[in-house]
Parts: C-alpha cells; sequence; structure tokens
C-alpha cells in the first residue's frame, strides 16, 4: 500500500499505490488518496496507523520503530518539497491531524504548523518578507502545543506574542514547549493517540454507537497557509445544503485564516459569495473539484480547503453530517440523478432521521405574537423548549435544556448531546456548533451576537433552527403529517418494496395484537407476541426493539400512526440479520 517498503506503522497514500484500507488509514488519509488520485490539488502527506495507535495504547508510549518511521515519512515530504524540517532556508512545517475509520467530526485532536521554532521563525520571515506572518504561525504553533500535548488550561488566544504564550503555559503546567522539532512531532502523535479516548470522543462514541477501542490513525501533512497573505484564505464547502439537501453549493471562506479559525466559531466567515467575486478562477476550480467529488462519492461532502497565495489546495473530504431533512432530500435527489437504486437510497436514512423530522414545528401564525430574544444563522432545524445554560456541565445536570454559549468547542459535547437546543454569540453556519449539531439534528442557532449567554440565561425559550430566531416562552406547535411531504412518500413507497413486513395507518383484516392495552401492567418491558399472530399494533412497535420483536416474532402487518420510521427499522434489522 505505500510507495516505500519496510514500513509497519506508516502508509503513504498516494495516486499510484493502490487503495488503502480506510480501517488502517482513517477516513481523512483516505480522502487524500482518493483526491490525488482523481488528479485534484493536495499537500503531500504520510499516515501513521490505527495499529499503532492500538500498539501505543498496550505500553503507553509510540510503538518500536516508529520514531524511525516517522523520519522516514519526513524525509519523503522534505524531496517531494524541496523543503527542509526543523531549519534551513525554505522550511517544512507541517500538520498533526487525527482521522478515524469513522468520521468523528472535531472530536479528536489536531495540531497546526509544527516544527516551528525560533530558527524557523527567521526562516520563514525571510522567505516570506513578512516577519509579522512568520511571527503569528510560531504564536499559533505554540498555543496548540501547550493546549492540545502539554494539557494547558489557560486561554492562550489573546496573548500578543510567543513569548507571553510560552510563558502561560510555562506558569500553568510548569513545562515548557521544546525547540527540537522531532521532540514537537514525537510528543504530538501521542498526544493525538490520546485524544481519540477524550472524554469528548468518549461521549461521541457512547452517542452513534460506535466502538469504544476504534482508536485514530494520524496524518501528518505539509501545511499550506491560508493565514499568509490577502490572496490567502481558508473554507468549507459543502456539495449539498447540509441543512435541507439542495443541490447547491453551500459554505464559507475566511481570509487570511486558518481551519482552525473557521471551526472554532471566533470568527464569523464570509460567505463563498466573496470568494467568487474576489478570486473567480479559483471558485471555478473548488466548484468543479466539489462536482467531482460529490460525483465519485455518491453522496454529498463536506471539503475543506486553504487558499495559499491565490493556489487552492484540498485538505479534505468526507460524507457530510447533515439534518434529517437534507437526509431525506439528498437520498432522493441522488435516485432522480441516477446515482442510486432505490433500495439503496432508503438505507441512507435512518428511522431515528425521521422520527427527527416528524417533531412538531412552531404553530402557524405564533410567532408573529411572540416576543424575539435573539436571532441569529439558522445552523440546524427543529423546534425546542427548554430553560437556558450556559455550560456544558448544566445541560448534562438538565436533560432537554437550552445550551446557550459564547462559541462551541470539542469539550463541550457532553452538555450538546444532552441539551435540546444550543444556541452561540458567535461563528457561522460551518462552525463547531452547528456542524455537531446537525449531526445530533439537535435546533441550533448561531451567531447571534454578545451579550446573547447574559441575556438568556435562567429563561425559558423556543428555539427555531430553521429559522434563526430564540423566542421567550414556549410557543404552541403543530404537528407533521408524512404523506404531505413528497420525498417521505417516495421514500415510504421505496421501503415499503424492501422489506416483507407491511407497515400501515389503518389498519388491517383478522386479529390484532394491542400492546398498549398490555402497557400499564409491562412497565418499559416489550410484551409477549402470542405465536401466530400476524398483526401487531402499539406505541412499543414504533420504536426499533418493538420492530425487531415483531419481526422476529412473524409479523406480517404493523400498524402505526407513522409507516416510513417502522419501515426503515425492518430495513436496518434485515440487514442486520444477513
Amino acid at each position: 500500500m505505500t510507495a516505500t517498503t519496510g514500513l509497519r506503522w506508516l502508509v503513504v497514500p498516494r495516486p499510484d499505490t493502490p487503495e488503502p484500507s480506510r480501517e488502517l488509514v482513517g477516513g481523512k488519509a483516505w480522502s487524500l488518496w482518493r483526491m490525488r488520485s482523481l488528479g485534484l490539488r493536495v499537500p503531500p502527506a504520510f499516515v501513521v496507523t490505527t495499529e499503532a495507535c492500538a500498539a501505543y495504547f498496550e505500553r503507553d508510549e509510540l510503538p518500536e520503530g516508529l520514531t524511525d518511521e516517522l523520519t522516514t515519512g519526513i524525509r519523503l515530504l522534505e524531496r517531494e518539497l524541496g523543503r527542509t524540517f526543523g531549519g534551513g532556508e525554505r522550511p517544512l512545517l507541517v500538520s498533526v491531524r487525527s482521522g478515524a475509520a469513522i468520521s468523528m467530526p472535531g472530536m479528536m485532536d489536531t495540531i497546526l504548523d509544527l516544527g516551528c521554532n525560533s530558527e524557523v521563525e527567521a526562516a520563514l520571515a525571510a522567505e516570506t518578507g513578512d516577519a509579522e506572518f512568520a511571527a503569528e504561525v510560531h504564536r499559533r504553533f505554540t498555543g496548540f502545543y501547550g493546549r492540545l500535548v502539554l494539557g494547558c488550561t489557560e486561554d492562550l488566544d489573546e496573548l500578543a506574542d510567543t513569548g507571553a504564550v510560552r510563558a502561560a503555559i510555562a506558569e500553568d503546567v510548569g513545562e515548557a514547549v521544546p525547540e527540537d522539532p522531532w521532540e514537537q512531532l514525537h510528543a504530538a502523535v501521542a498526544a493525538v493517540f490520546r485524544s481519540s479516548r477524550s472524554r469528548r470522543a468518549m461521549a461521541y462514541r457512547k452517542h452513534y454507537g460506535i466502538p469504544e477501542d476504534l482508536g485514530t490513525a494520524v496524518t501528518i501533512q505539509a501545511m499550506v497557509f491560508g493565514n499568509l497573505d490577502d490572496d490567502s484564505g481558508t473554507g468549507v464547502l459543502f456539495t449539498r445544503s447540509p441543512i435541507d439537501g439542495t443541490r447547491e453549493p453551500y459554505g464559507e471562506y475566511l481570509p487570511r485564516g486558518q481551519g482552525e479559525d473557521v471551526v472554532s466559531g471566533r470568527v464569523t466567515p464570509k460567505p463563498l459569495s466573496h470568494l467568487a467575486q474576489r478570486w473567480p478562477r479559483v471558485h471555478a476550480e473548488l466548484i468543479a473539484a466539489a462536482d467531482c467529488l460529490d460525483r465519485e462519492g455518491r453522496d454529498a461532502q463536506d471539503i475543506e480547503f486553504t487558499v495559499q497565495n491565490d493556489e487552492l489546495f484540498l485538505l479534505q473530504s468526507r460524507p457530510a453530517k447533515r439534518t434529517a431533512r437534507a437526509a431525506v432530500r439528498i437520498a432522493v435527489a441522488l435516485v432522480d440523478e441516477g446515482v442510486l437504486e432505490p433500495g439503496e437510497a432508503v438505507t441512507r436514512v435512518t428511522a431515528e432521521q425521521v422520527r427527527t423530522l416528524l417533531r412538531p414545528e412552531i404553530a402557524a401564525g405564533a410567532g408573529e405574537k411572540a416576543e424575539v430574544l435573539a436571532c441569529g444563522v439558522g445552523a440546524s432545524p427543529g423546534v425546542a423548549t427548554g430553560v437556558v445554560v450556559d455550560t456544558p456541565e448544566a445541560a448534562q445536570a438538565n436533560p432537554g435544556c437550552v445550551l446557550v454559549r459564547k462559541s462551541t468547542s470539542p469539550d463541550d459535547v457532553h452538555g450538546m448531546i444532552a441539551a435540546s437546543a444550543v444556541v452561540t454569540e458567535q461563528g457561522g453556519a460551518t462552525s463547531h456548533a452547528a456542524v455537531v449539531s446537525r449531526a445530533l439534528d439537535t435546533s441550533c442557532v448561531v451567531g447571534c451576537g454578545a451579550g446573547t449567554v447574559d441575556a438568556l440565561v435562567g429563561r425559558t425559550v423556543t428555539v427555531d433552527g430553521g429559522s434563526g430566531v430564540v423566542y421567550a416562552g414556549e410557543l404552541p406547535t403543530s404537528a407533521v403529517d408524512e404523506s404531505e411531504d413528497d420525498d417521505l412518500r417516495r421514500l415510504t413507497q421505496w421501503a415499503q418494496r424492501a422489506t416483507s413486513v407491511t407497515v400501515t395507518t389503518t389498519g388491517a383484516a383478522g386479529p390484532v395484537f394491542d400492546a398498549d392495552s398490555e402497557a400499564a401492567d409491562l412497565g418499559e418491558q416489550l410484551p409477549a407476541i402470542p405465536p401466530g399472530t400476524k398483526t401487531v399494533r402499539g406505541a412499543v412497535f414504533c420504536t426499533p426493539e418493538g420492530v425487531r420483536a415483531a419481526l422476529d416474532a412473524g409479523v406480517d402487518v404493523i400498524v402505526t400512526p407513522h409507516r416510513l420510521p417502522v419501515l426503515l427499522a425492518a430495513i436496518a434489522h434485515q440487514r442486520s440479520a444477513t
């Protein structure tokens, strides 16, 4: 799988090599191989495998031979780029990025600008002719290393220079950021491994049923600098709207920024139209690449990109996290486009997503009479009512509340999982809060402005993540009818053809076993379905557990108010049983 033989812990994803195993190299490195294979411009990289991660946790140290192989990988990057790691007239800096086999956006650590020290800062200043840029690279790297490797808990982002950042780190943790780039690299790889077992990563895996021992690969990639000059920037592009599934590019661009600036939510980026107006050639190249990746990936893609000195580089492409509405629209659209067959399309939507989509909406006219407390960008649709709290710990202690933050970070994920809605003062539609809320199908409004936390905390509010409005109090809602939605109606038809059980809303001929009549005696237990039963009804048969019990008992017909969630649960059970 590699262009270099004799490597145990490393893979070099190059276009002239066979497709690497996603389980071995992680989704991020696999996407680099795919993009390079398609002829797209990607900074060169190599990857430390998930096997090395497993070996690290066996002995709590880098496995034997890995440090030598890291040297080999860096030498490959040096030869390809004509740069030198740790010094020289053209210094090489790298990013050290996590990447599990199953996408976990923002849950593990990434360290940028690694390899920077005082000597490299001077060389970078000489090469670019911009001492301020070089100093900013050094300051940023020092902060990354201090937080993610040394465990510094101080707020380092607002400190003026590298010296101040170093001093704050040393005072907080009693350690210094090393000048030796090789020491930096070895420690950073270990830190990324450890981040796969962080509190936030464990909470995410538990919520989505991902194996606890999944681990992570570590991608080491040559840096490109979106913060280099006025002809540089960074951004995120979704090939289809992750909010409603519309077939049009959706994303943001931040001039003179790095990817971390966009994701963190601390800065509100500009719309992609800014890139189109400022650099139409680069924008056209980006859209062409996005169309290619959407087509080849047979799904909506989430693409990270950087522009350095008017040249486009793609950093990652992965299936986009999306709302339930977007999942439904995209699945149906891909059938219409001839990309998917209906039988595959119904596997792209889960029963839980449809149940989410059928949640009540604000009743017609109710919003017109209500007091508006805050407005921002609707980042994840849905309506939720709850008491506002301002810390993830408070959210976890009060499930169903509304979590309001200045901006969110991976350390807030446990609270975001518990909350019914998320609201932020800062950030845009591709910020951490927005992306994670869409993955959770949690109502989210971002960019409401300074003072929002203080104005809302302790109040009962209703959040409309579609319109981007936060209302005072609890607003009345109305139910959604799946039969009136064309996409849901078509999915229901396809799903009924894909499963043997008949799901109906109107009942069936013959005797019916009604589980609701026994619910009071059974509590949360599944009822015992009498042998030979062919038709069942009751709330329990709207749940995945109830659907499994009905199918395992040989039931032919399930009567339920909403057909599609039950059909999709039946398909999922049938697929898992084969």
